[in-house]
């Protein structure tokens, strides 16, 4: 159990998509503006790519390597992505059409989310088994959230602050982005 638990801290903290990865950068500034979007947008990712590890393992384990077609793992695994996406494209306009409208392009932008794919890769190159896997996906959409809540949350106090016009915007997202990205390799140094 340690293990694992070890795998979901590594996959929040230490290797983060967005901060120390520098995976899902798009959705990551593009939805940070507010808090609302960065929860919603967050949530949808974290369950995309908890999904998608698991299904794009399952694949590969009991389908690609059975039939020696491990080259099309990254056709497949951006097949399996791009459904799991528009799903919860469905269930988000149905259920939550303020969110779906908040969200906006971003939503369908996650079947192209390198991070998603990311998680689906390196559980295959690190050779997890299924429950290794779904700790890792797991971890890595928290991650995913984690970075988006934060920068959501200083982005909104940014908003406030007197910043010079050269710097409003994008600019100070950018910097921002860098100092957390910054702030989060302190956590390498704890293994």
């Amino acid at each position: 159990m340690m293990h694992l638990l070890t795998i979901l801290i590594t996959a929040i903290f230490l290797e983060n998509f967005v901060l120390n990865q520098i995976l899902g950068i798009c959705p990551f500034i593009g939805v940070s503006n507010k808090m609302d979007s960065a929860i919603g947008m967050g949530l949808a990712v974290t369950f995309v790519m908890l999904l998608a590890g698991v299904s794009t393992w399952c694949v590969n384990e009991y389908l690609l390597i059975p039939l020696h077609l491990e080259y099309l793992q990254t056709i497949a695994f951006i097949l399996i992505i791009a459904s799991l996406v528009q799903f919860i494209e469905m269930v988000i306009k149905k259920t939550a059409p303020n969110l779906y409208q908040a969200l906006g392009v971003f939503l369908p932008l996650i079947t192209t989310n390198c991070a998603v794919l990311g998680v689906s890769l390196l559980n295959i190159k690190k050779g997890y088994g299924l429950l290794e896997t779904t700790f890792n996906s797991l971890g890595g959409g928290l991650g995913f959230f984690l970075a988006l809540i934060i920068m959501a949350s200083i982005r909104e106090r940014l908003e406030l602050a007197e910043l010079p016009e050269a710097m409003k915007g994008a600019p100070i997202a950018l910097i921002t982005a860098g100092l957390l990205a910054t702030a989060f390799m302190g956590f390498s140094g704890l293994v």
